[in-house]
């Protein structure tokens, strides 16, 4: 990819981002299209998120992408949210507006659902492990689904909270469940499920923490109330399967990791960047693919 003065913008804002698959999907598909376009990994630590996003916006970037942990922050940058972002309270696409700043919106609830559209889902019990914009866009995508009861689990009491104040007026079917690092309240909600959802950052390989890859969210006692036949949805896409997926595979759950979640969300947002009504799916699913084989 040669880069020139008439090369225009595009990227993902995150912290950590450098493991992201983005910039080789985005810039398959670009290439596919002909735009003469850059989709670059732009890492931001939180405390300078807002001067990022104004920086890029001055330099007349076409779109950005925002990833861990910044979708509900960015939410707040915004000049103005979409319907669907307003109702998740999470962003994970800029838009720039004619005259100035960004519109926010959501395309993780489309890339969550693509791969569960086989369903059905109507009446099932779900639960989601975590409270971050991630599990956000998961709740509203359940609720899309028409899952009977959903229930959120996350550590943090405040943050739990903080997810299902908003949610409550457009999910009626959502609980909250604390997760203790011990205790068996979790594994009994477990036992019941028909879909668990993992959104949080645990069990993602990391450069800086060898170790990080080998890490699951759940306990052993967690894992053994898994039902075999249930579905086990982990959004993490590196690696591939995820510590927690290869351990629900053993208890006969059927997997989904968060590759195709990844490709849907990202041909979602480009064709609001570019105002095309199609892109190369097959080319971004491919080049993500390609980055996740073995050297």
């Amino acid at each position: 990819m040669e880069i020139g003065g008439a090369t225009a913008l595009v990227g993902v804002l995150g912290d950590p981002v450098r493991h992201s698959l983005s910039p080789a999907m985005h810039n398959a598909a670009l290439a596919a299209l002909g735009l003469e376009w850059a989709y670059l990994a732009l890492p931001a630590p939180a405390a300078d998120l807002a001067t990022v996003v104004r920086g890029l916006e001055a330099m007349g970037c076409r779109g950005l992408s925002v990833t861990i942990p910044h979708k509900q922050a960015v939410a707040e940058l915004c000049r103005e949210r979409s319907p669907l972002a307003q109702r998740v309270g999470a962003v994970n696409t800029l838009v720039p507006l004619d005259g100035g700043g960004w519109m926010g919106t959501n395309t993780d609830v489309e890339g969550f659902i693509a791969p569960l559209r086989h369903g059905p889902w109507q009446g099932k019990r779900a639960v989601v492990l975590g409270c971050g914009g991630s599990a956000r866009a998961a709740v509203a995508g359940l609720v899309e689904l028409g899952c009977g009861a959903i229930q959120v689990a996350g550590r943090n009491a405040t943050s739990l909270e903080a997810l299902l104040s908003p949610c409550r007026s457009w999910a009626p079917q959502l609980q909250g469940l604390t997760w203790p690092a011990t205790g068996p309240e979790l594994a009994h909600t477990l036992a019941q499920a028909d879909l668990v959802v993992h959104t949080t950052p645990v069990g993602m390989a990391s450069v800086s923490d060898p170790e990080a890859a080998q890490r699951c969210p759940l306990t052993v006692a967690e894992l053994e109330a898994l039902r075999p036949g249930s579905t086990v949805y982990d959004l993490i896409y590196t690696p591939r399967p995820t510590a927690l997926l290869q351990a629900a595979s053993t208890r006969g759950c059927q997997c989904l990791d968060g590759l195709e979640m990844l490709v849907q969300q990202g041909a979602a947002s480009l064709r609001q960047w570019t105002e095309l009504k199609t892109v190369p799916l097959a080319a971004m699913r491919a080049a993500a693919l390609a980055q996740l084989e073995p050297a």
